[in-house]
C-alpha cells in the first residue's frame, strides 16, 4: 500500500509541476505567444482548464502526502 501511494505521489507531483511552468507569471496563452491582442485578465479556454487543474493535482499531492503520513 506504501508503495503505491509513494507513486501516485511522484506522478501527481510531476503533472502539478508542469502545470505549475505551464502557467507563466502575468502572461496568459494567447499573450505569451503573440496570437492575442486583448489586454483581458479573466482566464478562458484552456488556460482556465489548466488553473482548475493546478487546483485539483494541488490537492491529490497534499492528500496523498497526508495519506502515506498515516499508513
Amino acid at each position: 500500500m506504501k508503495s503505491i501511494l509513494s507513486v501516485a505521489q511522484i506522478v501527481v507531483s510531476v503533472i502539478l509541476m508542469i502545470l505549475i511552468l505551464i502557467q507563466a507569471r502575468g502572461m496568459g496563452f494567447g499573450r505569451s505567444s503573440g496570437l492575442g491582442g486583448s489586454t483581458s485578465f479573466s482566464r478562458r479556454g484552456l488556460e482556465k482548464l489548466v488553473f482548475r487543474a493546478t487546483f485539483i493535482f494541488t490537492f491529490l499531492f497534499l492528500a496523498a502526502s497526508i495519506l502515506q503520513l498515516i499508513v
